[in-house]
């Protein structure tokens, strides 16, 4: 399995792990904070950005071509940090001791059925917008307004996006080819482990895709892990507060 990933900065690995539909570019904006302390490894996960799809689809198999993945770049133990799909696999990687710390930005898997179920839907209108020619979307992204009003799902400030971003984060959900298998594969998902070593989960006050209040279900069922509020932010909050979520990150690295 090759696994295409952006690789900067020194010190102890860092592994960034994206959400559904997206691909490494998720990090941009905290990664070269990131790198200013670790060695930061952000992974297009199979079937999203570059990199190749899986044959079979299933949680339990994202986790082993991500350990199979450390042991061809002769990682062993990195910290790991995700968002969304990638917060759950964080957790995952940590209940099976393969990490030295897991930070999980609204890791998936805290949700009711009905609650998964508008999750995925929301994305499949978002993705379904990606595959329309760009002329018909651009102008919905053009001023900070039309942004806020568009993206307000995805992000908790759309306004300060460049429109770039959420243009191409829209194409990123139309190319990823994994993301029907995911969806499908985990469909009865929930999130039932217990990670060992350091643990963060935060939560974007804003996030209307992962809806805060799976953040308290989260704190019930990890109360060994720290559970931090992310003010302002949505579902991508690297985007909306990097400095704050890079910190979240080194807080959690650092213990």
């Amino acid at each position: 399995m090759t696994i295409v990933y952006e690789r900067r900065g020194s010190g102890s690995p860092l592994v960034l792990l994206h959400g559904i539909g997206h691909r490494w570019q998720a990090w941009e904006p905290v990664l070269d904070r990131l790198a200013e302390a670790h060695d930061v490894i952000a992974v297009d996960l199979p079937g999203f950005g570059s990199s190749p799809r899986l044959a079979t689809y299933g949680i339990p198999q994202i986790v082993t071509a991500l350990t199979d993945f450390f042991a061809q770049l002769g990682v062993t133990r990195p910290h790991v940090a995700g968002n969304s799909l990638g917060g759950a696999l964080a957790l995952e990687l940590a209940a099976g001791d393969h990490v030295a710390s897991a930070t999980a930005l609204a890791p998936a898997g805290f949700w009711t059925t009905p609650e998964k179920g508008y999750a995925l839907s929301v994305l499949l209108t978002h993705r379904a917008l990606g595959f329309l020619p760009r002329p018909l979307v651009t102008p919905f992204l053009r001023t900070p307004k039309l942004r806020r009003i568009s993206c307000g799902m995805l992000y908790g400030r759309p306004e300060q996006l460049d429109p770039d971003v959420p243009y191409d984060d829209l194409r990123g959900l139309r190319g990823g080819r994994g993301f029907n298998p995911v969806a499908w594969a985990s469909r009865g998902y929930r999130y039932t482990g217990q990670p060992t070593g350091p643990v963060t989960v935060a939560w974007g006050t804003k996030d209307r895709i992962l809806l805060p209040r799976q953040a308290e279900r989260a704190e019930v069922l990890l109360p060994g892990a720290r559970h931090v509020r992310l003010p302002g932010c949505g579902h991508l909050p690297m985007h909306d507060d990097p400095a704050l979520v890079t910190r979240v990150i080194l807080e959690t690295t650092a213990t």
